[in-house]
């Protein structure tokens, strides 16, 4: 079926262009636009994220040296570095986020039954901010500190299959802990976040909402001990209390009781406190529970070092929220063809194979599926894999 066709075309069969279309009829992103259209620009900012393009002259060379293929592409119109950055410039970034928002919302149904480590048949999200350093000088519109910028990245994760549900780009100034006000708690689903998060009023909304969380506790954090329950020791865990706030205005923030557990982690020594209002789970998957937390760092790390939103192609505001759109659109893509083609290689793998072989005619699945293993790096027994 796919004989003959580019690989990059190919890759682009399992885009949702219907949905792409309302997107950019909801934002009106081709009013007056005669030629390279908001797909023509998709396609050209996809291209760029999975063959790790440089900059926007590097991206119209590249192109233009293929002009020939540009039409099998899918790309319709001549690729010029003025007009993609003016693209860039002035097109609604909300286009390429709402269409990243359908495809995540595709990935999340393909891996709705993916392992992420604990037994667990709720939804777990992992919640974390990571902060993505700029000059201020080239990129005034994202204070941060004095003489730098920055832009932050507060994203919600579903542990399983590792897919952002939510995305927020954040100036530098935001504090992380005010995203909590702008995500829809989900009954019955678990949010793992770090201390960073803890805000006892905005905590209570999700209690309300029937959701659960696990935190760190704070070392000056004021509690009263209403009741203790029995902990096998052997397993690091020192005590599993029911609790009470006890400061003012944190008990009137949140008056329900909370569980704290401590747990001393046999590995580090490290004691570690933790706070819940799930008091169903036993202590030791609660601490499991945050164990998994750190799948959202290596998610940032990921992104970080394969997709390319920590240089920018345009300076403006709507140009760097386009580019980390479209990044997270190709990151989700990726993950979609790995699951519909039943792939066993990671998605570094699959990444690197693309990036070489864009222009290529060979079919699709059976490109990926000769990946050969290779010799996969050994990684201690005590750190976590975010794709296997």
């Amino acid at each position: 079926m796919n004989q003959g066709k580019l690989v990059f075309a190919q890759l682009m069969q399992h885009l949702p262009l219907t949905t792409f279309r309302r997107c950019v009829a909801r934002y009106h992103g081709e009013f007056k636009v005669q030629s390279f259209s908001c797909l023509d620009q998709f396609l050209c900012m996809t291209f760029a994220q999975l063959t790790y393009r440089e900059s926007l002259r590097d991206i119209a060379i590249c192109l233009r040296a293929q002009r020939s293929k540009l039409y099998h592409f899918g790309i319709r119109s001549t690729v010029a570095r003025n007009t993609l950055a003016h693209a860039n410039a002035v097109r609604d970034w909300r286009i390429y986020a709402d269409f990243a928002q359908s495809l995540i919302a595709i990935a999340r149904r393909l891996y709705v039954r993916e392992p992420f480590g604990v037994e667990l048949r709720e939804t777990v999200y992992a919640l974390d901010t990571t902060t993505i350093d700029l000059c201020l000088s080239v990129f005034p519109w994202a204070p941060f500190r004095l003489a730098k910028a920055a832009v932050k990245l507060h994203t919600l994760l579903d542990l399983r299959g590792n897919i952002p549900t939510f995305l927020h780009i954040s100036d530098g100034k935001m504090h992380e802990v005010n995203i909590l006000d702008q995500l829809v708690p989900e009954p019955g689903a678990f949010y793992i976040m770090d201390r960073g998060f803890l805000d006892f009023e905005r905590l209570y909304r999700f209690h309300q909402a029937g959701s659960f969380f696990v935190t760190r506790g704070k070392s000056n954090l004021k509690i009263q001990r209403r009741y203790s329950h029995p902990v096998d020791r052997q397993t690091g865990l020192i005590c599993d209390q029911s609790v009470v706030l006890t400061v003012f205005y944190s008990h009137q923030s949140f008056q329900a009781p909370l569980r704290r557990i401590r747990f001393k982690d046999p590995e580090t020594a490290k004691t570690l406190v933790f706070l819940t209002n799930n008091f169903v789970l036993p202590a030791f998957t609660i601490t499991e529970l945050y164990r998994c937390r750190w799948q959202v760092e290596l998610f940032f790390k990921w992104i970080k070092q394969h997709l390319r939103i920590k240089a920018f192609y345009g300076t403006s505001e709507n140009s760097v929220k386009s580019q980390i759109w479209i990044a997270v659109s190709a990151y989700v893509l990726v993950a979609i063809v790995k699951k519909r083609l039943h792939l066993s290689a990671s998605l570094y793998e699959i990444l690197q194979i693309l990036s070489l072989t864009m222009f290529e005619k060979i079919p699709l699945d059976q490109l990926l599926a000769q990946i050969a293993e290779g010799d996969k790096y050994l990684a201690p027994d005590n750190q976590l894999l975010l794709f296997d």
